[in-house]
């Protein structure tokens, strides 16, 4: 199936705000085992969103439409597509009511204007908002499909997988076909040795679509099975999943919607196990990534941000000594900032990350990208000496990326130095 993106508004083609909805929305088509045919983004202008939608539905089966759906005057989108069919307005009493229940919920004074969130053309099926207040809607033409949301993307995160999705699985099952897929998320390879190795496997089965999705410093690899039944196609994709797996397992850190943050907060919380976190290079980025797990305060006791050398002898004991003999970034430094987090914090584990994360800082011995990051018990400490490529930003997010997947290999009991 052919999926087309309208993103509508005049603070997206104006470059005021960057048009994120499209990538989250494409992505998660592309989850599913659909081709996105065109992405396009139009004006508040009644007569581009009409063009809009007639060009991307003569491209593809269904079009995912964002933004133009709030209270205020430049808000035209639901006017405009009703005015392109030729179709009626009405409004839906029901939902009337929640625009105004909720609006009273977040202490927001009604005025006439937000009736608008509760108008759809005729004909349309309305899409639920749990977020906000500006409900969405699905039009049928022909025998293709419009589905309109807000553009906020905090909304399109929950619109899109709870309203949108099953409306395009329905329209496809609709054609007598089941489809199922699986992401397998993967770190430490590159695209091309994945390539190489998924091509080296026996997966010539009938309905199978693969498709590799870098989102750096992580590959995707999806699997798509379209089969005559769903039953069918979950035995294809759990034999294939399998296949992947067996020659992947090492590199694999979790599926679908995993991030490795969350599934090293998981495998902490169900061992009973706590965690400081002793960073210079990436600056806290590793703390931040964790705490944005709910129900980090289980196993987190504490994070030091320690860029000076004074910092990292005044806060985790680094020997001043130590420092002046081997450097800030060097190994030596890293194991005692992981030590010293243990000991500081009385955790059970401790990870320490010293760098140079550049442009500048340097030296022919240890170049920009040079990165120690070191993980302690209270037993051992064990400590990998990086060569990272790449700007700034690349390098600290490189650097806590491998940080936590450091640790959730010594969680699962592989060996974190591999």
């Amino acid at each position: 199936m052919k999926i087309g993106i309208l993103t509508i508004g005049n603070e997206l083609t104006s470059g005021r705000i960057r048009d994120t909805n499209s990538a989250f929305i494409a992505e998660a088509v592309n989850r599913q085992g659909w081709q996105v045919s065109v992405i396009m983004s139009v004006g508040d202008e009644y007569t581009d969103i009409r063009k809009g939608l007639d060009y991307i539905l003569d491209a593809a089966d269904a079009a995912i439409v964002t933004g133009g759906l709030g209270p205020t005057a430049d808000d035209i989108t639901t006017e405009a597509i009703a005015k392109a069919y030729g179709l009626a307005l009405y409004t839906d009493e029901a939902i009337l009511k929640e625009v105004r229940s909720r609006l009273e919920r977040f202490r927001v004074a009604w005025t006439p204007n937000n009736a608008k969130q509760a108008m759809f053309p005729e004909g349309a099926v309305p899409i639920y908002n749990p977020t906000g207040t500006a409900w969405g809607f699905a039009l049928k033409r022909a025998d293709k499909l419009i589905a309109v949301i807000p553009g906020v993307p905090r909304e399109v995160m929950r619109m899109l997988p709870e309203g949108v999705i099953p409306l395009l699985k329905e329209m496809e099952s609709g054609a007598g076909t089941a489809v199922v897929s699986r992401t397998v998320k993967l770190f430490g390879l590159s695209e091309s040795k994945v390539d190489e190795t998924v091509s080296g496997l026996d997966l010539r089965v009938e309905g199978l679509s693969i498709g590799f999705y870098p989102r750096f410093p992580e590959n995707h690899l999806v699997l798509t099975v379209r089969a005559p039944s769903e039953e069918e196609a979950r035995k294809t994709l759990s034999d294939v999943e399998s296949k992947v797996e067996g020659a992947l397992r090492k590199y694999i850190f979790g599926h679908d919607d995993d991030t490795v943050e969350g599934v090293v907060a998981s495998l902490l919380t169900q061992k009973g196990l706590t965690l400081a976190v002793a960073e210079s290079c990436t600056g806290g980025l590793i703390m931040d990534r964790i705490t944005d797990v709910p129900g980090s305060s289980l196993f987190l006791e504490r994070g030091y941000v320690v860029y000076s050398n004074k910092s990292k002898t005044d806060l985790l004991a680094v020997p001043a000594e130590v420092i002046d003999r081997y450097g800030a970034v060097s190994e030596e430094t890293a194991r005692l900032m992981a030590e010293g987090a243990v000991k500081k914090a009385g955790t059970d584990l401790g990870i320490g990350v010293t760098g140079i994360a550049g442009p500048t800082g340097g030296t022919e011995a240890k170049p920009v990208g040079t990165v120690y990051i070191a993980l302690a018990d209270r037993g051992r400490t064990t400590c990998r000496l990086f060569h990272f490529r790449g700007e700034r930003r690349r390098v600290k997010e490189i650097s806590a990326q491998w940080a936590l997947e450091m640790l959730r290999r010594y969680l699962t009991g592989a060996c974190p130095h591999d």
